[in-house]
């Protein structure tokens, strides 16, 4: 009886023995079998899965969730991607990947270089409105959050409030990527840099003039002074100013010189860069009336521009209500980079993707 069952016992071993050579990615069958809780291979040993398979992700809301270094090694895989592309070279490195794309607001440039961006990485797009969804109105944002991680591997978000994106991000198993909110706008200003830096400026010592309104791109350059070193004249009617808590923050950490200015000349005097953008942002349409009268004298123009360098680059991130915050002339002239800028979306959100989904 008792050779009979060793006889059993190396019989079942041997059995299992062959299964675990056929299938080398799992081990131990028998246990993983029976085992009443969800276990996974890892490295050659047991692992338990974690609870609703959430792991830590990395998420992109702000500049400032990026390191001086990591931004740089961003510059360098965009500008590999943008020759792949003109070289006719395809990609693979985001097959099978899914990005979902939230829209609160639509939008002519995030919407296309990310559908695109994805496409030409291999992988796919979902668009989805708040028709759809109803985010903290129809569905909480943790369930959407929740929901989402389970069907796609990452979620870019186009949205009014900045703390709808925050708490996605909190709530979110895969990464999150703020294609704009109210408060910050870091995926234009990376392309800003990427576009200053491409032109042959020096990062660490140019000197950029904002003139305009302080919104959502102004406080995403503010945010970009903490990384990089360069100089920055924010030139806004009084009123108008960037947000506070940010202006400080970049007053404490940045290494160049920030300043706060009201006359748009003299602020783009010895300018290296000047930007603006439009003065009544979406959603802001009730207010264009008297943001009009209030913004009288900061128009981008010809004169704005001879203060400048020679060499001075124009920025904005369109759309451009042309004849209010710039001219035709200054827009479509040789000092303009603004289609540049357009581009180069395209080419440092690949980077992000990669970085954020690989």
């Amino acid at each position: 009886m008792r050779s009979s069952l060793c006889s059993l016992g190396y019989a079942l071993w041997t059995i299992f023995s062959g299964l675990n050579s056929l299938r080398p990615d799992f081990v131990a069958w028998p246990y993983v079998l029976h085992s009443r809780k969800p276990r996974f291979e890892k490295g050659g040993r047991m692992v338990e899965a974690s609870k609703g398979f959430k792991r830590s992700v990395r998420s992109f809301l702000s500049i400032r969730d990026f390191s001086r270094s990591e931004i740089q090694e961003l510059f360098v895989l965009s500008a590999k991607k943008k020759r792949e592309l003109k070289e006719g070279k395809t990609s693979i490195d985001l097959a099978g990947k899914i990005l979902a794309l939230v829209f609160h607001k639509p939008s002519l440039r995030t919407r296309v270089s990310f559908e695109v961006g994805m496409h030409q990485l291999g992988g796919t797009t979902i668009y989805l409105t708040d028709q759809e969804i109803g985010v903290g109105q129809r569905e909480s944002i943790p369930d959407v959050a929740k929901v989402l991680s389970r069907y796609v591997d990452g979620i870019m978000i186009r949205t009014f409030d900045h703390s709808i994106a925050v708490s996605l991000a909190r709530e979110a198993s895969v990464p999150i990527i703020n294609g704009l909110t109210g408060l910050l706008h870091p995926c234009q200003v990376l392309a800003d840099l990427y576009t200053a830096f491409e032109k042959g400026k020096d990062l660490d010592s140019m000197r950029v003039v904002f003139i305009g309104d302080g919104n959502n791109v102004c406080n995403s350059w503010l945010n970009a002074s903490t990384r990089f070193h360069f100089e920055l004249r924010v030139c806004v009617p009084e009123g108008y100013e960037p947000s506070a808590e940010i202006t400080k923050t970049a007053q404490n950490e940045s290494r160049g010189k920030i300043e706060l200015l009201r006359d748009p000349v003299k602020a783009a005097r010895d300018a290296d860069v000047i930007y603006t953008d439009v003065w009544a942002s979406m959603g802001q349409e009730k207010e264009a009336g008297k943001k009009k009268k209030d913004f009288l004298g900061f128009t981008v123009n010809d004169r704005v521009v001879a203060a400048a360098k020679p060499d001075c680059l124009v920025m904005h991130c369109l759309p451009a209500h042309r004849g209010e915050e710039i001219t035709d002339g200054v827009i479509d002239g040789p000092r303009s980079v603004v289609f540049d800028e357009a581009e180069n979306r395209l080419h440092v959100q690949k980077a992000i993707l990669l970085k954020l989904l690989t």
